[in-house]
């Protein structure tokens, strides 16, 4: 009888699944799943300089490929923890990650052994699974069960945790096939109907759409039902590439962190149904400050418990956003709401006449709204933009031009901070042949700075445009605010992050002022090497959201 090792049954499951990258950081808990992958020679490697960022580029790279994103926590115990960051990310994201993380010998579990820690126990609560392989011949079926778990429905997060004797124990040698993954369908056509119906009787309609047009590759089915209805469209935050910039019918982000023609078209709309998003936090803080409270809402999701969850639908289905959009195109009639188109287009044609405005400030520190109307500008159609979490990238969120499907990559609902230069590098190597652009903080860059190594040693060129305000800037904001300018914590220097990426073999750009940012950028993807660009920007231009958390409580 033939047998391979555990490490060897991974590898071929990951093969056989498609899983061409993988990310990670090397430890002695998989020694043979690495061996493996060295001799099998048909998996790429990307070896992070910290867990945490192996992680975030896994999401990126399952969130641009919709396949699972694979990183390995090869050390047991400290290598492992430090994946909880990413996987907490992963989890609010609906991102597929499948974590293999390493874990102490069976024969040495449960009596205080170096390293050792409860794994199953602290991921819990962030993945949809966190479970422990104790057979290695339940190794590969457990974890096709977790590529299958991580990809099915809401997708998410799965953590296998796998002791280390089981990647050298010798088991029956396998010959796997891919992993069947069930997709739903559209909405149930007695749904489709009713939305239809109240879609023909709406006099303001709009349709909010949300991440699961991306990973369903649905844009062409947005943009159909769009132009079929001649609706409004507005994208859920973080999701401000779900249709083409520019579109006629696309809005652009709406809530909180969207624009105001945005925002007020779900403020008014009599009628708005919502496809593949949640109408979440970030999108509507929960508020009828951007959702209408007479608005009708005809709300679709992949997974059912989140329709209605936030405002009450009137239509609750459960399906897939793409499929719902190809039904009611051909079941929707036209609304009769030229009053309410007419107002939609005037109202974009003075948002873009105010952008244009923005995109002409010359003042000193570089204003940020002119720093993105020049990065908005020099991007290529086909660029890749990660965002980070932050009052910069708050800003950015919908200043900037998506004109590809899979265009935009964020932090989503976990709002985390140092996300963005490590999403890059996943990206870039999910699509090597389209420019990828990390737009970050000074703050932010911080946490993941020396991943600007790993971007270089693996050929994988990306370009970081560090906007610096010398600030943690929404904290700084609410203090100015709220606080009475008292500053504490909130201001920071940095070191030039430019001459950073040329020790590291890059190269760095610094920018002085107006005018120099998008020539900066072109200059940086013509060179196809990992480039820091970095430049002051106006630490005054701040923005300040959710007032009501900060308001002065009334007394008796």
């Amino acid at each position: 009888m033939n047998t391979i090792n555990g490490g060897e049954a991974v590898y071929r499951v990951l093969k056989a699944n498609r899983i061409d990258t993988v990310f990670g950081l090397l430890g002695g808990s998989m020694l043979e799943l690495y061996d493996a992958m060295y001799q099998g020679g048909d998996i790429a490697y990307v070896g992070a300089r910290d867990e945490r960022a192996a992680g975030h580029m896994a999401d990126a790279w399952a969130r641009m490929t919709g396949k699972p994103g694979v990183v390995l926590g090869a050390q047991a115990g400290p290598g492992v923890v430090n994946l909880v960051t990413s996987v907490a990310e992963a989890q609010l994201a609906y991102s597929p990650l499948v974590v293999i993380a390493g874990a102490i010998t069976r024969a040495d579990q449960a009596k205080d052994t170096f390293q050792e820690v409860d794994q199953v126990a602290l991921f819990a609560p962030i993945c949809k699974r966190s479970v422990m392989v104790t057979d290695p011949e339940r190794l590969a079926p457990m974890l096709e069960d977790a590529i299958r778990l991580a990809n099915s429905g809401r997708r998410g997060p799965v953590v296998l945790h796998v002791p280390r004797d089981l990647f050298a124990s010798s088991i029956p040698a396998i010959d796997p096939v891919p992993v069947n993954i069930a997709r739903p369908g559209p909405a149930a056509p007695a749904d489709i109907a009713a939305i239809a119906d109240l879609l023909e009787g709406a006099e303001r309609p709009v349709i909010f759409a949300g991440g699961g047009f991306k990973w369903g590759a649905g844009r062409d089915a947005l943009t159909a039902l769009a132009e079929t209805l001649e609706v409004p469209v507005v994208a859920s935050t973080g999701h401000a590439d779900v249709m083409r910039h520019g579109h006629p019918w696309f809005a652009g982000q709406a809530g909180p962190r969207g624009n105001r023609v945005a925002s007020r078209l779900t403020k008014e709309a009599d009628v708005m149904v919502v496809l593949g998003a949640r109408l979440g936090f970030n999108s509507t803080f929960h508020s009828n400050d951007y959702v209408g409270e007479e608005t009708r809402i005809a709300h679709v999701d992949i997974e059912g418990s989140a329709v209605g969850r936030y405002f009450p639908a009137e239509i609750a289905a459960q399906g897939d956003a793409r499929l719902t959009a190809q039904a009611l195109v051909s079941e929707t009639r036209k609304p009769a709401a030229d009053n309410w188109r007419k107002t939609f287009r005037a109202d974009m044609d003075s948002l873009l006449e105010e952008r244009e405005r923005e995109a002409k400030i010359a003042t000193l520190p570089l204003h940020p709204r002119r720093a993105l109307a020049e990065l908005r500008d020099a991007l290529p159609e086909n660029a890749v933009v990660t965002l980070d979490t932050g009052n910069t990238c708050l800003q950015a969120a919908d200043r900037l031009a998506h004109y590809q499907p899979l265009s935009l990559i964020t932090p989503l609902d976990f709002g985390l901070v140092g996300f963005g230069l490590a999403a890059a590098i996943g990206a870039k190597a999910a699509a090597p042949d389209r420019p990828v652009v990390a737009i970050m903080g000074d703050g932010a860059i911080g946490y993941t700075m020396i991943e600007i190594q790993t971007a270089i040693s693996h050929n994988l060129p990306i370009v970081i445009v560090v906007l610096d305000n010398e600030a943690w800037g929404a904290e700084k904001a609410y203090q100015q605010e709220f606080y009475g300018g008292r500053l504490l914590g909130a201001e920071i220097t940095s070191p030039r992050f430019d001459q950073f990426a040329e020790s590291c073999g890059g190269n760095g750009i610094w920018v002085n002022g107006p005018g120099e940012l998008g020539p900066a950028l072109t200059q940086a993807i013509a060179s196809n090497k990992t480039t820091v660009i970095q430049g002051k920007i106006d630490p005054g231009a701040l923005m300040t959201l959710r007032k009501d958390l900060f308001a002065t409580p009334k007394e008796d």
